[in-house]
């Protein structure tokens, strides 16, 4: 029992599972029988003195770096079952060992030289290698840990990135070590994914047909072909000629140069790449102007590996390898921050000066004058001082050595500028910024940044580096591989990242890059605060009465300024806004560049435009319904959000000497959602009329104060002063009712625009007028209040045209051109369900029939218009129902041919008006509607009031009153219906939620405040801007950050991938 577990524990028991044959018997007995020999005399591995030479005839080559010389490989499998003993010790001459043993060996070391990720070649890999089964280092640790990456060991990390388990691995099947192109992928994954598609190889046990072991193809036994034999032309070719590196050094130092260097096709490719990177064979010395011979190595210490010209202000960096400084930051700039001859990661922070002994030595390397006929011998750094020395008519080439010293004034070598600290690099250049900012205020209005900016463009443009100064100048339009912070900004609010989300896509992006493409947050929050409404400074004139004349005040509590009781305002009331003076100055201000290039295209002095300038506001309210996160069943009580906001439609002028006002700004898309502005978000509902009059009370207030003053702000760096008019027409039906006091929609009072009932509607459809005020309201109001004549319910009803509450905002009388096309789609939709029913021919239908005629009408618009039912009508849906085609899919169901071709012509008709209150400026986009309009709508009447009299008679809808009726007077009065709509402020409902989702706040009042504060950003004209001019930035950060790896041997199975192409900002 001694014995036996004396075998268990003893180390030389180990043996692979693999090395048991499957059939055999007697190879288990011989197996036995060797290690109960080798046990009797042959000591341990670890006693054992290392063997010299080959086993059996096999050379095992030492690792080819030092790095697999100290990692842990496999011993020898024969030694461990042999016991330590040689062959000839064992068996006697003429027997063999197993030949199992001998295959599994050479097997094993195969295995020695592989990647275990991607089966490449260690050889074939610069950098070292790495240990499969060991810790992190501390360097990549590190670097891990900046990524947010806390794994100790490599085999947590290489199942992260790769998705591979090498804690089951044998070393008898899996190598032990992986590449440093490995490393770099896992490195730059940040350790927990894979930014590059890399194959990691199916490692398989040895057998017969092992492809390490025996590596022919197996094409040529498949198909029987014989393999061609190769023809020796050694005579035809022509003898390869010696590297030539000059005549100042000796045959024998040739020699040794040539077996320090790589060989000369790779050299001479390397040299092509890395020169059409540098571009520096016209400012760096080469060495053939040596003049003595130098050693070979001492020569090799003074070029630099990058260029293979000298040295020209040297850096060193941490793998202690010297280049030149402009060399390796183009280098950098084009194939990343690594070395060129270890391939090790630095960072520009990275690079030192060289010692002072080694400047000394390289200062006084000797060198030939290369003007014509001289031949002298000069140290290098008096070069540019002998050459200066020439005449001019010489032929010398100062080219080469101008750009190389600065000049030195004796004593200690002068140091680089940039090697300076900071407080010595402004003593030295203090005379030229005081130059700079002397010309910089004369000439450019004190802009030194844009001076000095340009200074160093020139300056690269001159020094033929184009490809630097392209980036410069990319980087100073916004558009270069760092992005602008408002590109950065614009690209956040546009894709509804959050915080969180737009850090990870920072920190993926520059620890995959190197560089720093997007901004961090604080940088964007910084420009936040430029955007938002608070920064810039302003002044009324006179002072506005009952607001604070502070102009900073950012985003404040909707119920400030206001009574606070219960009857006003309920205690779960939430509301957020902005000041509506301050944000009238932040909208101007975004359109300052807009304004100015009005001024300058109507040819008007910038200087004299400072007074005279009017602004027309539009207004909208509307309430945006249940927006509360439907989870399971949802709240129990819907929660309700109130948004109000404004849209900057035209700033005119009245210039001097001129009778009528000049139009120098237009919103060019009055309708959509990036021109409708935030003011206010209330949660609250829309039908309740006490809580939206108490807090829309504080911003009546200050619209009422704005119309009775001016503002003075700065535009185009001169103080200017405009005045406010505002339209509140961005309103529906049911909102207007509301803000004007008006009954709800089923009263008898039909319109809000005329005093006319319903039975007046439908008996006189076409002659009306626009009889209704905001100030005839307010009077209507107080008569129904105070009851002065003492009159009965019906009676003061009918006296006050059904105002039973009271006006809290004026509102313009317009007509919302989307909720009308939404209405009259509604009764059309009716209509078409009456005519299929025939309802003329019957007098009360049941309510089955009814849902009958309606689902042979949805089932229709279905097969025929792919139209699918909806429970309420939207606008989508009402504009593809409002079509011909639409009519001719319905008549198919209608069975009298009359009433066909009577609904055809009612659709014609509705098509032909419709523009005229949908285009922003009928007078030039529909002139021909525009005219025939009032014989449309006359046409359209009649039809209404004869053949559809079943359902008209005595009764009419109030939208189809209003485009009967009121059409041609509004457009008349203001030029255009639809672009006063409140279709902006409609359409940017669905931004609610989005711009919910981004902020994981759990306050209400805050997330309020949040999504105000994005939604003033996503309608800003800057950020824009800045996305237009940036719609193949995406495509350029590709570009930029895409990882090139040379690969050096074709049959390494690595694919290269672009790493943007799986970056999507709006998953992270």
């Amino acid at each position: 029992m001694a014995k036996e577990d004396l075998d268990t524990d003893d180390p030389r028991s180990s043996m692979p599972a693999e090395l048991h044959h499957p059939h055999s018997e007697c190879s288990q007995w011989k197996f036995k029988l060797f290690r109960v020999r080798s046990m009797e005399k042959a000591p341990l591995p670890s006693e054992m003195e290392a063997e010299k030479g080959a086993l059996l005839g096999i050379s095992s080559s030492a690792p080819p770096k030092k790095d697999l010389e100290n990692a842990v490989t496999p011993g020898s499998i024969m030694k461990l079952c042999l016991g330590g003993k040689s062959r000839e010790n064992i068996e006697g001459p003429g027997q063999r060992v197993d030949i199992k043993l001998q295959e599994m060996e050479t097997h094993m070391n195969h295995l020695r030289y592989l990647c275990r990720l991607c089966g490449t070649m260690l050889n074939k890999v610069k950098g070292p290698a790495h240990d499969v089964h060991g810790d992190l280092d501390v360097a990549s640790r590190g670097a891990l840990r900046k990524m947010g990456c806390k794994l100790t060991s490599w085999p947590e990390v290489l199942h992260k990135v790769f998705k591979v388990n090498v804690t089951e691995d044998t070393e008898s099947v899996h190598p032990l070590l992986f590449c440093h192109r490995c490393w770099m992928t896992a490195m730059r994954g940040g350790g927990v994914c894979s930014l590059t598609r890399t194959r990691v190889a199916d490692w398989k046990p040895h057998s017969s047909v092992c492809q390490l072991c025996s590596p022919r193809k197996a094409l040529y036994q498949r198909t029987g072909r014989k393999r061609r034999k190769t023809i020796p032309r050694a005579q035809s070719l022509a003898k390869r000629g010696r590297w030539d590196h000059g005549e100042s050094i000796a045959v024998g130092d040739r020699r040794a140069l040539r077996h320090c260097v790589i060989k000369k096709k790779a050299r001479i490719q390397r040299e092509q790449r890395v020169r059409s990177i540098t571009q520096c064979h016209k400012d760096h010395l080469n060495t053939d102007m040596i003049s003595e011979k130098l050693p070979v190595d001492f020569l090799i210490s003074l070029t630099c590996v990058a260029c293979d010209h000298l040295l020209c202000d040297p850096v060193q960096l941490p793998c202690r390898h010297l280049l030149c400084r402009s060399c390796i930051q183009k280098y950098a700039n084009v194939l990343g921050p690594h070395c060129p001859t270890c391939n090790s990661p630095f960072s520009p922070s990275d690079l030192t000066v060289p010692p002072k002994a080694f400047l000394s030595a390289l200062h006084s390397v000797p060198l030939l004058c290369p003007a014509a006929g001289c031949g002298k011998q000069v140290r290098l750094d008096s070069l540019k001082a002998h050459c200066l020395s020439h005449e001019l008519g010489e032929n010398c080439k100062p080219s080469d050595a101008d750009n190389y010293l600065l000049a030195n004034k004796g004593g200690r070598p002068r140091q680089h500028l940039l090697s300076l600290t900071r407080r010595a690099q402004k003593h030295r250049l203090r005379d030229l910024k005081n130059q700079v900012k002397e010309f910089a205020d004369k000439e450019e209005g004190g802009d030194v940044k844009s001076v000095c900016v340009t200074l160093f463009l020139l300056a690269l443009r001159s020094g033929n580096e184009h490809r630097q100064a392209d980036e410069l100048e990319a980087i100073i339009r916004g558009r270069g591989s760092g992005l602008h912070p408002a590109v950065c900004l614009a690209i956040r609010v546009n894709t509804f990242l959050s915080c969180s989300q737009y850090h990870k896509m920072y920190r993926t992006v520059k620890a995959t890059s190197g560089r720093q493409i997007f901004q961090p947050l604080h940088t964007l929050r910084s420009v936040e605060k430029e955007l938002l409404p608070g920064f810039h400074q302003f002044e009324w004139q006179p002072a506005l009465k009952n607001v604070s004349p502070s102009c900073s005040v950012g985003i404040i509590n909707g119920l400030a300024g206001c009574s606070s009781t219960v009857d006003d305002s309920p205690a779960d009331t939430i509301t957020r806004r902005f000041r509506y003076d301050v944000a009238l100055v932040s909208a101007l201000k975004d359109l300052e560049e807009d304004i100015m290039d009005g001024l300058r295209e109507n040819e008007m002095d910038d200087s004299a435009s400072t007074s005279g300038f009017s602004v027309m506001i539009k207004e909208s309210c509307d309430g945006m319904g249940d927006v509360s996160e439907k989870h399971g069943g949802g709240p129990l009580v819907p929660e309700k959000v109130v948004r109000f906001s404004f849209t900057v439609m035209s700033v005119s002028i009245l210039p001097e000497g001129k009778e009528g006002k000049v139009t120098i700004y237009t919103e060019p898309k009055p309708n959509s959602e990036l021109s409708c502005k935030p003011l206010c978000l209330m949660s609250v509902d829309e039908s309740d009329h006490e809580t939206l009059t108490a807090i829309l009370r504080p911003v009546i207030a200050e619209r009422q104060a704005m119309k009775e003053s001016r503002l003075i702000l700065s535009i185009g760096g001169l103080p200017r002063s405009f005045r406010f008019h505002f339209r509140g027409t961005g309103y529906d039906e049911k909102m207007v009712r509301e803000m004007e006091g008006l009954e709800a929609s089923g009263s008898t009072y039909i319109c809000t625009l005329c005093d006319s009932s319903r039975l007046d509607a439908s008996q006189n459809m076409v002659l009306h007028s626009i009889t209704r005020s905001h100030d005839e309201n307010l009077e209507r109001y107080e008569t129904w209040r105070s009851n002065p004549f003492s009159e009965s319910a019906d009676e003061l009803r009918e006296r006050v045209k059904g105002v039973s509450a009271k006006p809290f905002m004026e509102t313009h009388p317009t007509l919302d051109a989307l909720h009308c096309d939404i209405g009259n789609a509604t009764e059309f939709y009716k209509i078409f369900q009456d005519e299929i029913g025939e309802m003329y021919k019957k007098v009360n239908p049941s309510r089955d029939e009814r849902r009958s005629w309606r689902a042979a009408l949805d089932k229709q618009l279905r097969k025929k218009m792919k139209l699918k039912p909806v429970m309420r009508m939207n606008g989508n849906y009402a504009r593809r129902l409002m079509t011909l085609e639409t009519v001719e899919v319905v008549c198919e169901l209608v069975p009298s041919e009359e009433r066909r071709e009577v609904l055809k012509e009612l659709m014609r008709l509705y098509i032909q008006m419709k523009p005229v209150w949908r285009a922003t400026c009928p007078a030039k986009e529909c002139p021909d509607q525009l005219c025939r309009y009032s014989f449309n709508s006359q046409r359209f009447a009649d039809l209404l009031s004869s053949t559809f009299k079943y359902r008209y008679n005595g009764k009419i809808t109030n939208y189809l009153h209003k485009t009967l009726a009121h059409v041609p007077e509004i457009i008349e009065r203001d030029g255009s219906i639809g672009a006063w709509a409140s279709e902006g402020n409609e359409s940017a409902n669905k931004l609610f939620r989005r711009f919910r989702k981004m902020n994981a706040r759990q306050s209400k009042a805050f997330e309020l405040e949040d999504v105000l504060k994005h939604h003033w950003l996503y309608t800003s004209k800057y950020l824009q801007k800045f996305m237009e001019a940036h719609k193949d930035s995406a495509i350029a950060m590709q570009a930029s950050i895409n990882p090139v790896e040379c690969q050096d041997d074709a049959d390494i199975p690595m694919e290269d991938n672009e790493l943007s192409s799986s970056l999507d900002l709006s998953s992270l």
